[in-house]
C-alpha cells in the first residue's frame, strides 16, 4: 500500500498554467506505475496520463496531448502534471493514482489520493 496525497490546485484563468504534485509514503513508490485522472461533475472519472516506474514511457489522453506532461522523480516519491493551455473543459477534481500495470482504466489502480480541485475560467 502507499499513501497519496495531491496538491497545487486551484483557480486559473484559460489559457493559463498549472502544476499538481502527488506525494507518496512508503519506500516502494519506484516499483508503482502512476497515473493521474479526473472527474468533472456529472462525469465518469477519466484517464489524463500514466507514466512507467522508470519514467521513460508515457500516455495522455487526446484531450491533453501536447498541453500536459506527466513527469516523476523517485527520489522524492512525487509524480507530476504540469499542465499548460488550460480549458475550462479541464476543470475537474484531479486524481493521482499507484498501481502495476501500465492502463488507462481507473480500475487498473489500486491506490488513490483524495483528489485537487482544478477550475479553468473562460
Amino acid at each position: 500500500q502507499v499513501q497519496l496525497v495531491e496538491s497545487g490546485g486551484g483557480l486559473v484563468q484559460a489559457g493559463g498554467s498549472l502544476r499538481l504534485s502527488c506525494a507518496a509514503s512508503g519506500r516502494t513508490f519506484s516499483s508503482y506505475v502512476m497515473g493521474w485522472f479526473r472527474q468533472a461533475p456529472g462525469k465518469d472519472r477519466e484517464f489524463v496520463a500514466f507514466i512507467s516506474r522508470g519514467a521513460g514511457i508515457t500516455s495522455y489522453a487526446d484531450s491533453v496531448k501536447g498541453r500536459f506532461t506527466i513527469s516523476r522523480d523517485n527520489a522524492k516519491n512525487t509524480v507530476y502534471l504540469q499542465m499548460s493551455s488550460l480549458k475550462p473543459e479541464d476543470t475537474a477534481v484531479y486524481y493521482c493514482a499507484a498501481g502495476s500495470i501500465m492502463r488507462r482504466d481507473p480500475a487498473a489502480y489500486d491506490n488513490w489520493g483524495q483528489g485537487t480541485q482544478v477550475t479553468v475560467s473562460s
